[in-house]
């Protein structure tokens, strides 16, 4: 009878507790909602609508369904930055809703293939009514999140907040990832207006809207009228009072003769004076007395100016809540083209956007393997260029080497004007006074028949 009562008692506990993990699961995802969730599949253009903000000056970029170059999984396609120095501008139409009194989690992976040199890699949560052919960089958003790189120095992590019809930057220095791999960032804002900043899955940064962001006045300040009393003690350490000075202590000399000196040998006292040792310093001397320091019984710490509630803060529950978001959206400027966008999602539930990361890092080391690989054939590429250019500088070099042979002659014939100590203006000077000799006789011989004083030069 025992054994079967314990085992009806096991049998239940079994039971209620199937029947609590069903309700969890039940009540968890009727609560739970996927907004948004973009894998960019067959038929992504469908919900995607491209801008033609910039078309008319010849400035618009195109983005590109691929998978890239180096990607985890070959079949998992995003849509990438085509071209450089472009403006890029998409955007999705959502079925609207608000996040108040609900968790927004808005996560996007992106893959940088490219030297970036300068420009974004955000995404961008929009209200209200959107003219989708015109979205672009003017167009007003409720949420902006996502990296910024150009140069070395930038590389900025954006979470910018609209309150009011004014953004709002968060005030912390966020830094992204600069590689070349595919990277998760999310951002998590909670009911309470706590907010956490994940890349990857890991946690680098949370805090509050209240003390993240200038939005409102802050709730506390100090006071500047406020002075230190005039009894505050903040030694933490006082001369013992019971602390007496050694009787003689002052009459320790400093430096005493030097008890191991002997006077010379050839010391002459009539003619050096009388010897002194050297001095030394006195190893009884320990500096000026001091009395020794104990624990102040009266210390009440280091005085701060005290915080009081600021007359100008107005508290605003509903700070966290952003406009109803319609539509998420895609404008960037790059430099360099190459970007790959990919698993846009927009949710109220952290856990399952962790579960979408995990999901797609499974293929981590895959596309870790074969970025090293394009990295090897990059780099043996660049090589090989670069030795036809080597080649190439060479041949040209020998080209010009043959064409120096002519000039060389005259260098070597000025060479040897100068073996034999003639300078080049000394030459100068002899070949233009023969020359001017030759020409003297010549007109001499022609000037003399005429006048009839020679015979006549045939």
């Amino acid at each position: 009878m025992e054994e079967n009562a314990l085992a009806f008692a096991l049998n239940n506990k079994l039971l209620l507790l199937l029947v609590l993990f069903l309700f969890s699961f039940l009540t968890r995802s009727s609560l739970s909602e996927i907004i948004f969730e973009e894998r960019f599949e067959d038929g992504w253009q469908s919900r995607w609508v491209k801008s033609d903000w910039k078309k008319s000056e010849g400035k618009a970029g195109s983005f590109k369904h691929t998978a890239g170059k180096w990607s985890g999984d070959p079949d998992d396609k995003g849509i990438q930055t085509s071209a450089d120095a472009k403006h890029y501008a998409l955007s999705a139409k959502l079925p609207e809703f608000s996040n108040k009194n609900r968790t927004l989690v808005l996560q996007y992976s992106i893959r940088f293939e490219q030297d970036i040199e300068c420009g974004g890699g955000y995404i961008k949560l929009l209200s209200g009514f959107v003219n989708q052919k015109k979205f672009g960089g003017d167009t007003p958003y409720s949420l902006m999140f996502g990296p910024d790189i150009c140069g070395t120095q930038t590389k900025k992590l954006h979470v910018i907040l609209s309150y009011q019809g004014q953004n709002y930057p968060i005030k912390k220095d966020l830094e992204c990832e600069t590689d070349k791999l595919t990277h998760f960032y999310t951002f998590i804002l909670r009911p309470d207006a706590t907010f956490s900043i994940l890349i990857d899955n890991r946690e680098r940064d949370s805090g509050s809207m209240y003390v993240d962001w200038d939005i409102l006045p802050p709730r506390k300040i100090k006071d500047v009228k406020a002075k230190k009393p005039a009894d505050w003690e903040d030694r933490e350490y006082i001369d013992d009072p019971n602390d007496v000075k050694p009787e003689g202590y002052d009459s320790i000399p400093k430096e005493i003769p030097d008890p191991k000196a002997k006077e010379p040998d050839n010391w002459d006292d009539e003619e050096n004076g009388v010897w002194k040792p050297p001095k030394v310093p006195n190893p009884a001397y320990k500096g000026p007395w001091k009395p020794k320091k104990i624990k102040n019984p009266n210390y009440k710490g280091k005085w701060k100016t005290p915080w009081i509630d600021n007359p100008e803060f107005e508290d605003d529950p509903d700070l966290y809540v952003l406009k109803p978001i319609k539509y998420v959206g895609i404008e960037v400027w790059q430099v360099k083209g190459g970007s790959v966008y990919d698993n846009v999602l927009i949710c109220d539930d952290p856990d399952y956007a962790k579960q979408v990361v995990e999901e797609v890092f499974a293929n981590r080391e895959i596309e870790k393997e074969a970025f090293e690989e394009a990295e090897k054939v990059r780099k043996a590429r660049e090589e090989e260029e670069a030795q036809r250019a080597r080649e190439e500088g060479e041949r040209r070099r020998r080209e010009r080497g043959y064409d120096r042979r002519y000039r060389d002659r005259y260098k070597d014939r000025y060479r040897r004007v100068c073996t034999i100590g003639i300078t080049p203006f000394s030459f100068f000077m002899i070949s233009s006074v023969s020359f001017g000799c030759l020409m003297i006789t010549l007109m001499i011989k022609v000037i003399k028949p005429i006048i009839g004083l020679g015979e006549p030069i045939l």
